[in-house]
């Protein structure tokens, strides 16, 4: 491979359950240069090819801290954030059906909290801060997750993902693919 070609979006595969890179959390991004910004675009690509609406890079095996968030289909907003982190959360959890790309055609209720703080950095460098509540807070919670090593499927209780396994052992084999 040309070393100096820039990675297309069909150069990346998802990392599915049972990875060891969404197990582990994501390095922080120290510096914003034309790598992070080519990535965070195929990103995005491999998102809406995947039909999904949140992805992390942890989710395409790159450990950087590093999210993108699409909610145009539910009328909301496009993002992405470098070292995204949630700052603060209200006190009052909500349940919500939950997929993920990297657990497919497994979707459970997840209590989260309703609203969230989050910081972090856009492509431009620009820091920011973003009140959240509602789908938006779910997916950014969701996608921190994965920068922390976490899987919503890891919020369940014990004896509901233990129901799964037969499930999640099926998905570990996607890895190999």
């Amino acid at each position: 491979m040309d070393m100096n070609k820039i990675a297309e979006a069909s150069d990346y595969k998802l990392a599915y359950y049972g990875n060891d890179v969404l197990k582990t959390r994501a390095k922080k991004v120290d510096r914003i240069d034309q790598g992070v910004i080519d990535l965070i675009e195929a990103m995005f690509q491999v998102m809406h090819r995947e039909r999904g609406i949140g992805l992390a890079a942890p989710q395409i095996a790159i450990s950087k801290r590093i999210i993108v968030v699409d909610l145009g289909v539910y009328k909301g907003p496009a993002l992405a954030l470098i070292n995204p982190a949630v700052e603060q959360s209200s006190e009052n959890l909500v349940p919500y059906e939950e997929g993920c790309l990297s657990v497919p055609g497994i979707m459970k209720e997840i209590f989260r909290p309703e609203i969230t703080l989050v910081t972090g950095i856009t492509p431009e460098g620009k820091e920011v801060r973003l009140e959240a509540d509602g789908l938006l807070s779910r997916v950014l919670q969701h996608e921190i997750d994965h920068l922390n090593g976490i899987l919503f499927v890891d919020r369940l209780e014990d004896h509901i993902r233990k129901e799964l396994t037969p499930e999640l052992k099926k998905i570990k084999k996607l890895n190999r693919k």
